[in-house]
């Protein structure tokens, strides 16, 4: 077996998202005098396996569903092993269950730990992992992806992330994970911005296929200004210190990305968004770490 190439299948530059959002989290529970790097870790780790057995999961069924074919857009901007041919469908369907059951075993552990409530985290998260392509939900094709991402990278993995530290619920922490939450789910909407032709070809419904390219492309660029607009609100609220101004670092990679979208959707679309997002949540998790070591309010 080609380690290369499974790693590859698993989409690992996508990971950050992931490391963002519990980082965020743990930072959050800092904040409230509770945190473990150990239960930090377990966290992170358990939060990787689900999205890389996601990103497996989903890849198998668009392959076997024929969404996701040669010449295919997918196939043309990322490596996509499946279609090549270079692993097998039965061996996708074992690895990414193989992830899942290493998740299991951590989030049970957790649970024993810090006590049922944690479940409600897991499950709402498996679930919308599983059928995020899978029959007989498949709510990728009706137009649910993107708000799907807003609150799995959003409120449910900073939040459980929140949980797994303190034991208990934050709705500061939710409030803090919106901005994030819509700049990741903006790396689908640009993905699907760029795919609009072929998915309204073979019948998928996204948010793109729905408004059309136009209205898609004012909502991309209206949601990235909200980002930048809700840390603002957060800190007018004190719910974030001032250090939460350091978001605005990233501000002159999103004039950018709205410019360049504006003018003609590039091909690494998804790409160029996923990297705004992971500028924007640096400097987020930076502000929440100098809040606890230099608070201003």
């Amino acid at each position: 077996m080609n380690l290369k190439i499974w790693v590859l299948a698993t989409r690992p530059w996508s990971f950050t998202m992931t490391a963002i959002s519990v980082g965020v989290g743990g930072a959050i529970a800092a904040l409230d005098s509770a945190f473990d790097i150990w239960l930090f870790l377990l966290t992170l780790v358990g939060a990787v396996c689900v999205h890389g057995a996601t990103n497996l999961i989903n890849d198998y069924f668009d392959y076997k569903s024929g969404v996701d074919r040669p010449g295919a857009p997918t196939t043309l901007y990322r490596p996509h092993p499946l279609v090549e041919g270079l692993i097998s469908p039965r061996g996708v369907l074992g690895v990414s269950l193989g992830l899942y059951g290493i998740a299991a075993l951590i989030g049970l552990y957790l649970i024993l730990l810090k006590g049922l409530g944690l479940l409600w985290f897991i499950l709402i998260g498996a679930l919308a992992s599983f059928f995020y392509t899978a029959s007989p939900i498949k709510y990728k094709y009706i137009a649910l992806g993107e708000l799907s991402v807003f609150l799995m990278w959003g409120p449910l993995m900073v939040g459980g992330t929140y949980f797994v530290q303190k034991s208990s619920l934050s709705p500061e922490a939710v409030l803090i994970s919106l901005p994030f939450g819509l700049l990741v789910a903006l790396v689908l909407l640009a993905n699907n911005i760029r795919d609009i032709n072929y998915d309204g070809s073979v019948g998928i419904k996204t948010v793109a296929t729905l408004l059309g390219q136009r209205n898609t492309l004012y909502l991309y660029q209206g949601l990235i200004i909200l980002a930048y607009l809700a840390v603002i609100i957060l800190i007018a609220v004190k719910i974030l210190s001032p250090w939460g101004l350091l978001v605005f670092f990233s501000a002159p990679v999103a004039l950018r990305l709205i410019r360049t979208m504006h003018h003609q959707i590039p091909n690494d679309a998804d790409a160029r968004t996923s990297q705004l997002d992971m500028l924007f949540g640096v400097w987020l998790i930076v502000g929440l770490v100098l809040q606890k070591i230099f608070p201003l309010i």
